[in-house]
């Protein structure tokens, strides 16, 4: 007889026991079982993959295509039996938000030679840079051509009465503009409303400068402005900036490092002159929609308090030809919005209070359809008791987030819905919001608790033409749904 046997064969029993009475403990309610089931990742990948589609244009809030995909997700809604904002409105809320798009732009470099020629004018070199590679205008410029000489405006900040001021001494009339995006100091929050796009954007055109030029390691799309009249302002690459740079015997990553080292300005007129030609339309009267729907709760004094879930619909359009699905930037969050959408929908038993579902327009061009929300919560509520958030969560294996550190309650509810999915990788608190922020940050700062979730990535194709369906994980985008469905419930419920 064995007698390692004998005494393996009981410790065996008791932790199948043990761990048995663990499952037993963590079973959910079979109400709740049924929603979390009909969340399925196929379907969240199906509506980022719709969304990305070219027939939406890359969904640039205010456009053709964006009214149409918010047309197609409320129709979703519908679907799902989710209640609508009001019968005139439907699951629609309109408001303001003019756009530009660019259709043509060409820039080109001429640098000065230093070979010594016969000519009094000194010889220059023609470079041709390639949009989308090189360079790309700002989503909100005007139309505009002109050639003109350009100086290096450190962050483009200034702020005299805070002793810093990037201009002082520069002549900027009728040129150019060259300035990193940031400010000297980033713990000093005195900066912050310089480093929002149009205010720097607003401080150059009021110098007399033609537009501003902001080096980027590569291009990206960015609507986040707004159009003002004869201005031409760009984003261009740290390989073209060094080339600029070239001349003064420093490039980029040097000049940065130094910017932030000893937080003074370090500004200077260049030899280089550049042409840049921008064709581009702008409509003043364009009309953005937040889609909104919603579960109402089974409590009749807190079915007045809310939930939203929410994240943003829109991003970057087509422009120049190029075309910004955003299938993560922020298809994914969408469609993760709406899988919590119709899981709350399934539920025989609702929460406590509200849950209201809202894919929001315009954030890339400033949380603009998060703020109305904020300023125009439907009647049927008297307060947002809490806002989950949703932004790039379709990359990667795992899903991190920032939350509010009170109410104390809200972290424990997420990380006891976590033991279903084991999906959340990090949290951490936030105390502030800054001018990165997401759609949470109007609710945050609206006395909202929030808890805002991202995947952890590597999210490589951030506001480019490369990110397309082929970049997301349908598994994150339904565990991220099925952790904030637990949460979400268990937090409206309390």
């Amino acid at each position: 007889m064995n007698l390692k046997k004998l005494i393996f064969t009981p410790t065996v029993i008791l932790i199948f026991l043990i761990f048995s009475f663990f499952l037993s403990a963590e079973k959910l309610d079979r109400d709740l079982q049924k929603g979390f089931d009909s969340i399925r990742p196929m379907d969240a990948y199906n509506y980022v993959k719709t969304l990305s589609l070219p027939k939406f244009a890359g969904r640039h809030t205010g456009h053709e295509g964006y009214t149409a995909a918010a047309k197609w997700a409320a129709n979703k809604f519908k679907e799902w039996d989710l209640k609508p904002l009001s019968k005139k409105e439907g699951y629609l809320q309109a408001y303001p938000s003019p756009y530009t798009i660019i259709d043509k732009a060409e820039m080109f470099l001429f640098l000065e030679q230093k070979e010594v020629t016969q000519q009094k004018e000194p010889a220059l070199k023609k470079i041709k840079l390639e949009p989308g590679k090189d360079f790309l205008p700002l989503l909100f410029s005007d139309s505009g051509d002109s050639s003109a000489g350009l100086v290096f405006a450190g962050w483009g900040i200034s702020a005299p009465e805070l002793g810093y001021d990037d201009y002082a001494g520069l002549d900027v009339e009728g040129k150019f503009i060259l300035c990193f995006r940031g400010t000297p100091d980033r713990r000093d929050n005195r900066y912050q409303k310089h480093d929002h796009h149009r205010f720097r954007m607003k401080t150059a055109k009021n110098k007399g400068a033609l537009g501003l030029f902001y080096i980027y390691a590569e291009p990206l799309a960015n609507p986040n402005g707004d159009w003002i009249k004869d201005f031409t302002p760009a984003i261009i690459s740290e390989k073209v900036a060094d080339t600029i740079l070239k001349e003064k015997g420093t490039n980029s990553k040097d000049l940065r490092s130094d910017l932030l080292t000893y937080k003074k300005p370090l500004s200077f007129p260049l030899q280089t002159k550049i042409s840049f030609c921008v064709e581009s339309r702008h409509f003043p009267d364009g009309i953005g929609y937040n889609v909104v729907g919603y579960v109402e709760g089974f409590d009749r004094q807190l079915k007045k308090e809310c939930l939203v879930v929410g994240g943003h619909f829109d991003h970057c359009g087509e422009h120049m030809g190029f075309l910004f699905p955003g299938a993560n930037d922020n298809a994914s969050g969408s469609a993760v919005v709406m899988e919590i959408a119709e899981a709350f929908s399934k539920l025989k038993k609702k929460p406590k209070r509200s849950a209201v579902f809202v894919l929001f327009g315009g954030e890339e061009i400033g949380l603009q359809g998060s703020t109305y929300f904020v300023n125009h919560v439907p009647t049927q509520f008297d307060k947002v008791d809490t806002m989950f958030n949703f932004d790039m969560v379709g990359e990667g294996d795992g899903v991190g987030c920032g939350i509010s550190p009170k109410p104390e309650g809200l972290k424990k509810a997420l990380e006891d819905s976590n033991k279903f999915v084991n999906i959340l990788r990090r949290s951490r608190f936030f105390r502030e919001v800054g001018v990165r922020s997401s759609d949470y940050a109007p609710f945050f700062l609206n006395g909202a608790a929030c808890i805002s979730f991202a995947s952890n990535g590597p999210h490589l194709a951030y506001h480019q033409t490369g990110d397309t369906i082929y970049r997301i994980n349908p598994d994150i985008l339904a565990d991220t749904a099925r952790l904030a469905f637990l949460a979400g419930f268990t937090w409206a419920n309390r």
